[in-house]
């Protein structure tokens, strides 16, 4: 049996959202759990002010910027809600009236004056706090902003001897033979840990992590990659939906697999005792860097789709992929070796000489990697320059921009190596490398968001089936919501991803700053004393939702139930439903805008600004809006009718409150605005009576039989199917002029779209009739005289 009830789950998600106010209301906070939320915010302020009065690392920066950012949003929102209740005391002292003068009051209205009063200065000095509070942590992070960019810029225009200068060689000789002994002293403990708890026993423990290390690597990660493969296959709705989905997982299983193999592996040497607490930090660099790697692996694979072409997403043809494979694993390799030797750097407490020379051949692979890659996308390029598809000139022109800025950023940073500027060239050369495993990441999401929302929310989607047949919304209107939530997601994944371009080079408070701004706004903004906020926002739409559905539910009761047990016709029946309807959506509108914090008195308020567009701009469909009232009201046309406006006759279709439709003769559909049908006249055919009447006029000579020809149109009308015998048929004798006697003859048909024919089908048997009894008839005759000058004289023979 079908599953039945788009209905049913229509009205369970509203029932849900109407008892969404009520559990709100039942967790509305007390004034004291918001006093207490604003001195935990003023002791989180103090805490981070006293931490920056002292050197902070790094590291700790980011913990101090969530907490900061944490305390404002808490102090902001419970002096927001503590706002509203301060506004509701004030409400109340309002009912109680001004005070005596002379302290005539009644006691116990004096006593709940005094207390109400006590409450909203306890309130107004929480409120005055949380927003101070607000206001100083906002500033410590401005100033952990300031700090750490000065901090940053001091990093990376740090200069130091160049590379091609002989300094630079004697500060690495100089400090070698000591860090040559740092080295032996940090990899001598290491083995001498080892050796150690070998000869108590089998490390089992570092065994095991091993071999689950090598399980996770290389037989689970393809099984999973292809289990996953294999479902989409059998299970995904649509071709562009799978394509995006194997993306996703392919990076999530790229990701994962690897970062938990090296996990297992590290903690099964941790657990097994074989290294020392030394190497700890190496232990956890060796897991970010692992997953990181697999990381930048599975995007690349994921968008390159070397071996999978029609699983490709991006527009790369079997060439362009198989030429960058290759450089996107070495980029892999070279991220994992240049964490692995930062990390190596700090655990072994390597010399500052060691340390920029390893910045130094790092920037330097980085570069030529970059350039390499630049320089078979060039040849590549170069290779398709014949071919007739090289893709739109928006791209190729896209392409070309950026290939020329990666060349100067690729020129700017080997300049600053060989001017000593390491860490500027090592930054730039990174930032390159992070920019294109970013872009890619960002292109494969978008992607995958895109294909999401516009194969979820289509017309034809078993979502848009449900919210087409149980909820009435339009086909197009489920489209078009499907991508504008595209657009809306892939610009909030563009904005994330520009506060993460920074954020691997200590510029971490990128992201944060972002999510802090988000957080403020999600708060909401005050416009005219509503507060605007996502939350309100997506309740109002929520409200709304539940509004139309109730208007619908209500219309199918109205016009499928109620309208047909009277005893009015078709015409009226569509009035009350059309006036039902617009009455239902309108106070649909005004729910949702009450459930935003707008009142009825702020909505007559901007009706009566819109009073003065209206007077000036909107004359003419305020026209039309209210004659369209007009006629639902006195029907002076109503659907079904035969009129005629002007020289065009059709049946009326659709009364509208702006417009009335007429098909016309030809099926073709006039639209009249509904104040010309008001203020013009109008032949309505059928309003009062829907007879048709049939009328023919002719003439016969003088000399004919009159009573004769009356019989026989009158037999003839009586002949005719279509002609009714109440009221009878008549035919008159209309007059005699020019020798010839007018007749005017009348008969009534049921319906006046039935007079055309049946006139038709009359004349042609009276012209058959008069034909075989040799009357002549016809119109009056005219008289023809040709008048000329006489005749010339003929000239003589």
């Amino acid at each position: 049996m079908p599953r039945p009830p788009f209905p049913i789950a229509s009205r369970l998600i509203a029932l849900l959202l109407l008892c969404m106010p009520a559990l709100a209301t039942a967790q509305v906070p007390t004034p004291a759990d918001l006093t207490r939320q604003i001195a935990a915010a003023g002791d989180d302020v103090h805490a981070v002010d006293r931490a920056l009065d002292s050197r902070v690392d790094p590291a700790d920066v980011r913990a101090l910027r969530d907490r900061a950012s944490g305390a404002q949003q808490n102090a902001q929102s419970a002096a927001d809600q503590l706002d509203e209740q301060r506004a509701l005391l004030d409400a109340r002292i309002a009912q109680l009236g001004p005070a005596p003068a002379a302290g005539g009051e009644a006691p116990d209205i004096h006593s709940q004056r005094l207390r109400l009063t006590q409450q909203r200065s306890v309130l107004d000095a929480a409120v005055k706090r949380g927003h101070l509070l607000a206001v100083e942590a906002q500033q410590l992070l401005a100033e952990m902003d300031r700090s750490q960019a000065e901090e940053l810029s001091e990093r990376f225009t740090a200069k130091a001897p160049s590379p091609v200068s002989p300094d630079f060689w004697r500060q690495i000789i100089v400090n070698l033979p000591r860090d040559l002994r740092r080295i032996e002293l940090f990899l001598s403990q290491g083995s001498l840990q080892v050796r150690a708890q070998w000869r108590g026993g089998l490390p089992w423990h570092a065994l095991a992590g091993a071999l689950l290390a090598l399980v996770l690597l290389f037989p689970a990660r393809l099984a999973a990659r292809a289990a996953v493969q294999r479902m989409l296959i059998e299970d995904a709705p649509g071709r562009r939906v799978r394509r995006s989905a194997n993306a996703m997982l392919r990076v999530l299983i790229g990701t994962l697999f690897p970062t938990l193999a090296a996990a297992a592996f590290v903690q099964g040497l941790r657990w097994s005792g074989l290294l020392p607490q030394r190497w700890s930090g190496l232990l956890d660099a060796l897991v970010g860097a692992t997953g990181f790697t697999g990381f930048t692996m599975a995007i690349f694979g994921a968008w390159l789709m070397r071996g999978q072409p029609s699983w490709r997403i991006a527009p790369l043809d079997d060439d362009t992929a198989n030429g960058l494979r290759p450089l996107t694993r070495l980029l892999a390799l070279v991220a994992f070796l240049s964490l692995m030797l930062q990390a190596f750097n700090t655990a072994v407490g390597a010399s500052g000489a060691a340390q920029i020379a390893a910045q130094a051949g790092e920037a330097l692979i980085h570069l030529l990697l970059i350039v390499a890659t630049l320089l078979v996308v060039a040849r590549l390029r170069a290779r398709r320059a014949g071919t007739p598809d090289q893709g739109s000139t928006g791209t190729r022109a896209g392409l070309a921009a950026a290939t020329l800025f990666a060349w100067i950023v690729v020129a700017v940073a080997l300049a600053a190596l060989l001017l000593g500027y390491i860490s500027l060239s090592l930054l730039m050369a990174q930032m390159i490398a992070w920019a294109a495993v970013l872009g890619c990441s960002v292109y494969l999401l978008m992607a995958a968001v895109d294909d999401l929302s516009t194969s979820l929310f289509r017309r034809d989607s078993p979502l848009g089936t449900t919210l087409v047949a149980g909820l009435g919304i339009r086909g197009s209107a489920v489209d078009q919501f499907g991508v504008l939530l595209s657009g809306v997601l892939r610009l909030v994944i563009a904005i994330l991803a520009i506060g993460m371009l920074l954020t691997p080079f200590g510029a971490g408070a990128g992201l944060s700053a972002i999510f802090g701004r988000i957080g403020v706004l999600a708060q909401g903004v005050q416009v005219g004393g509503v507060a605007i906020s996502p939350w309100a926002i997506l309740r109002g739409l929520a409200v709304m939702f539940v509004g139309l559905a109730l208007v619908r539910a209500f219309m199918g009761w109205l016009e499928g139930r109620y309208l047909p047990t009277t005893d009015l016709d078709g015409s009226g029946r569509n009035s009350v439903s059309l006036i039902a309807r617009y009455v239902g959506v309108a106070l649909a509108v005004i729910w949702a805008l009450a459930s935003l914090g707008i009142g009825v008195e702020r909505i007559a308020l901007l009706l009566s600004a819109l009073s003065v567009g209206i007077g000036f701009g909107l004359q003419a469909i305020t026209q039309n809006f209210v004659s369209g009232l007009i006629l639902l009201a006195e029907r002076p046309i109503k659907i079904g009718d035969l009129v005629r406006v002007g020289t065009d006759e059709g049946d009326v279709k659709r009364i509208s409150v702006r417009s009335t439709e007429i098909e016309l003769a030809d099926h073709s559909t006039l639209i009249v605005p509904n104040s010309e049908l008001i203020t013009k006249s109008v032949l309505n055919k059928t309003l009062s009576n829907a007879l048709g009447r049939i009328q023919l006029q002719f003439s016969v000579p003088l000399g004919t039989d009159a009573d004769a020809v009356r019989t026989l149109v009158l037999q003839t009308f009586a002949a005719e199917p279509a002609v009714l015998d109440a009221p009878a048929p008549a035919a008159f004798v209309d007059g005699i002029a020019n020798d010839r006697i007018l007749f005017n003859c009348f008969a009534h048909v049921a319906s006046a779209r039935a007079a055309y024919p049946a006139r038709s089908a009359i004349l042609l048997t009276l012209l058959r009739a008069f034909r075989e009894r040799g009357i002549d008839i016809g119109t009056v005759p005219q008289k023809l005289e040709i008048v000329g000058s006489a005749a010339e004289p003929q000239p003589p023979a």
